[in-house]
């Protein structure tokens, strides 16, 4: 008997008067064909059996793992969910492009609102262009108006003025350079290892020999110079911070914000003031020397000006 055969006389449906007892499908395992009422299809042999033999190892499937290899195929065979899209399209967590907000967007829970004018992507509570202070943001993308071309120049060049009073400020009465002969510097060198001072636990390839004064005008130290050594691997605000405490010169960089009494590490061969995040090691050395200086401040941000 086929499989179709079988099938349709294995079904009792409801017609006429018949009883209403033999809705259902009988198991087509050969020995059982009890009448289920919720019968099984085999999703592998595509025949239906009862409860009991509803598992191919139970009524013995002769297709095993027919079902299971189909699915694992179409598995394969469907695309990957980064198929075709770049990492830009994939990666759309971000934050809101307003300046003080902090808020992730592109989340499930907090979507992002675009922007069309300024070209940014903003969370609920910025998603207004009054809210983002729009009209003072320059679109992404777009090329700058010729307005913020001349006040970006005009900004360099105060700059440049700037730097030019604040060096010549400082060069008011700061230390020459050492010698600058290769002979003449290692002699110096030399002599100052002998003189100078520091953690005699540092290991002597990772010391820095300096020449250290604080200028009389701003810092009023109690000893206005001296020699000493610092690790390579320290940076500049560390050197300062220590130079303060030897020279005994009043140090308020740590609770202070005004520039007018934060001191600052004027480098006299590099002709430049250091940042407090330099490392010694790049910035200096043996035989430098750097003076402490008050009120000389940093650098205005040109975003500022």
């Amino acid at each position: 008997m086929s499989t179709t055969t079988a099938k349709s006389t294995t079904t009792t449906g409801l017609a006429g008067n018949e009883d209403a007892t033999l809705i259902g499908e009988h198991c087509q395992l050969p020995y059982c064909n009890v009448l289920d009422f919720l019968p099984f299809l085999c999703q592998s042999c595509r025949l239906t059996y009862c409860l009991d033999h509803r598992t191919e190892s139970a009524h013995k499937c002769p297709h095993a793992g027919a079902w299971a290899a189909r699915r694992r195929q179409a598995q394969l065979a469907a695309p990957s969910a980064g198929e075709g899209k770049r990492m830009r399209d994939l990666v759309s967590q971000k934050p809101c492009a307003d300046d003080g907000c902090k808020t992730v967007i592109g989340t499930s829970l907090v979507p992002g609102v675009h922007c069309s004018t300024c070209n940014r992507d903003y969370c609920l509570r910025h998603r207004l262009t009054e809210d983002h202070d729009c009209k003072s943001k320059i679109p992404i993308g777009a090329r700058p108006t010729p307005a913020v071309v001349d006040g970006a120049r005009n900004a360099l060049e105060r700059l440049k003025l700037w730097g030019a009073a604040k060096k010549q400020a400082a060069s008011r009465s700061l230390p020459k350079p050492k010698p600058s002969s290769a002979a003449a510097r290692v002699v110096a060198v030399n002599a100052l290892k002998k003189t100078a001072k520091g953690d005699e636990k540092l290991a002597p390839e990772k010391r820095v020999y300096l020449y250290v004064e604080a200028e009389a005008e701003t810092a009023k130290a109690k000893f206005p110079k001296g020699q000493f050594f610092y690790s390579k691997d320290w940076v500049v605000g560390r050197v300062l911070d220590a130079a303060a405490k030897s020279l005994q010169v009043q140090n308020v960089n740590n609770q202070s914000n005004d520039e007018r009494d934060r001191l600052r590490v004027f480098h006299v061969e590099g002709g430049r003031l250091l940042e407090f995040s330099e490392k010694v090691g790049s910035a200096l050395v043996s035989g430098n020397t750097i003076v402490l200086l008050r009120g000389v401040g940093q650098p205005p941000d040109l975003i500022q000006l």
